[in-house]
């Protein structure tokens, strides 16, 4: 067994061994979830040492026959952008358990059984190369979300958990046609070979049959992103899910989204991608500045957050379809950024409704006087996510920009509004909640942080602090990624030189 099995296959061993634990002793499965996504995040920071960052394409891979007919292998593999993803979910899930220790007093059992089955869906996910594979783990992901918000969420979780499922299956729908589509086509569903045979001088598709299979994986993409208009499902599901799942679904399960757009919609749909970027850069433009001014009027703490994931979400967008290095490896960036800020929110959030028992913000104010370390805590991410130079977003954000000004000027100019906004509504929230005069009941039931709880928050504040003065931790094997990506969708594409100071026009 490889190692990048074993970290796809940890969680699935854990949540068969939850299964298995007694429902009377609900300590023994907080304890069971704990070590087991320890341990699976330790595997895959193990994956480091043997990762390349200098090499571009897939490592680690393992390529075995699952399916004789029609031929559908059990292929995984790592890149510089899988990598960190694989690495966030790893990371978020021993926190995601410790936030909900004594929060998830029911169910107990199933419910970090079907923390840990998310996990293995969302590595899955981040690793498939063989595209019924990545479908199957699609679906897998989805199974565990819809049960953690439908059963442990608030007062109207059956109604979110249905609408987060519908809209999600519906595009699902749309990305299973045209993998169905592309192997009656290519009479293979290996990613890579697929790639092998579009890049042959004898095109496979048509230039109308690779735009109806690019918006059919764009479109499920766009969903789980979420980019506007396809998100009216988020802010639901992120106000009824209890806390670890807003982290997951907030930190990594959007994620699922951006990385598809950018591992298979551009690789695979290279003049269909470059065609449809510019009305795809305008909605995300809508969405950053759209998702700001919303959270901006929101009363409940967690659907300003949840506002927030779609105006920051859109920057991803709009870097990715800049196709420039720079945005590219800035999307990349945010999102990651974006899942251990927007997380961290989620769980001090958390943490403030597991005293207050509200998510309106005017139920709270003087949080400062009761809580003084937990402000702090609250303050740092605060300023992490409206992008701090020093603190993570801020590299992320400023690439987009530059990648967004370098492919169109107006881009970058309107995309820079939801820098603006985001610090108007994240700092006005800030200052209704934590200071002012203090609310009774803020003062006799808003104790400070305990040790389990700063175990959850301190890891996420290292990361902040660490990816916004040392990015080139992350950014090298990003940047080759994204290199290799802009080569493959320069196919048909009018490009300019220069020749001794004469532009001269062309086509690759």
């Amino acid at each position: 067994m490889t190692l990048l099995t074993a970290v796809l296959f940890l969680p699935l061993v854990g949540f068969l061994m939850a299964l298995l634990l007694p429902r009377s002793s609900p300590q023994a499965s907080r304890i069971w979830a704990l070590l087991i996504s320890i341990i699976t995040f330790a595997a895959s920071l193990s994956l480091l040492p043997w990762f390349d960052r200098g090499a571009s394409g897939e490592q680690l891979s393992l390529d075995v026959p699952w399916i004789a007919t029609p031929e559908i292998h059990f292929a995984i593999s790592v890149n510089g952008v899988s990598l960190w993803l694989v690495i966030l979910s790893t990371f978020l899930t021993p926190i995601c358990v410790l936030i909900s220790w004594n929060y998830i007093a029911r169910r107990v059992k199933e419910f970090y059984a079907f923390l840990i089955l998310l996990e293995f869906g969302l590595i899955g996910v981040f690793l498939a190369q063989d595209l019924f594979l990545f479908y199957v783990f699609w679906e897998v992901s989805l199974v565990p979300m819809y049960f953690l918000i439908g059963i442990w969420g608030h007062e109207r979780r059956i109604y979110a958990a249905v609408k987060f499922f519908l809209y999600t299956m519906a595009g699902s729908m749309l990305m299973l046609t045209a993998i169905i589509y592309i192997y009656i086509r290519t009479q293979t569903f290996n990613y890579s070979q697929i790639l092998d045979r579009l890049s042959n001088p004898q095109p496979v598709f048509t230039s109308g049959e690779q735009l109806l299979l690019f918006l059919a994986f764009f479109i499920a993409f766009a969903i789980k992103v979420p980019l506007f208009p396809l998100h009216t499902w988020l802010p639901d599901a992120h106000v009824e899910a209890p806390s670890a799942g807003s982290v997951m679904l907030a930190s990594v399960m959007l994620k699922m989204g951006t990385y598809g757009l950018l591992h298979f919609c551009l690789p695979l749909f290279p003049t269909a991608a470059r065609t449809c970027a510019p009305w795809i850069a305008v909605l995300a433009i809508v969405g950053i500045v759209y998702g700001a001014l919303v959270a901006m009027v929101q009363p409940n703490m967690k659907k300003l957050v949840a506002y927030s994931s779609v105006s920051h979400l859109g920057f991803v967008v709009l870097g990715i379809f800049s196709f420039t290095q720079a945005g590219m490896d800035g999307a990349v960036y945010v999102m990651l950024a974006h899942g251990i800020s927007t997380g961290a929110l989620f769980v001090i959030v958390g943490l403030l409704y597991e005293r207050r028992h509200s998510l309106e913000i005017v139920d709270y104010g003087g949080v400062a006087t009761a809580a003084p370390w937990l402000s702090t805590v609250f303050l740092v991410t605060t300023l992490a996510s409206i992008g701090l130079p020093t603190l993570s977003n801020f590299v992320g954000e400023f690439l987009v920009l530059q990648g967004a000004a370098v492919a169109n000027f107006t881009w970058a100019i309107f995309a820079s509004l939801g820098v603006i906004l985001s610090a108007c509504y994240m700092l006005w929230m800030y200052q209704r909640v934590i200071y002012g005069e203090v609310n009774p009941e803020v003062r006799s039931h808003v104790p400070d942080l305990n040790l389990r709880e700063w175990a959850a928050v301190v890891p996420m504040i290292v990361m902040m602090a660490w990816m916004g003065v040392y990015s080139q931790s992350f950014l090298p094997p990003v940047g080759k990624v994204n290199a290799h990506i802009l080569e493959q969708t320069q196919v048909n594409v009018p490009y300019k030189v220069q020749v001794r100071g004469v532009e001269v026009a062309g086509a690759r």
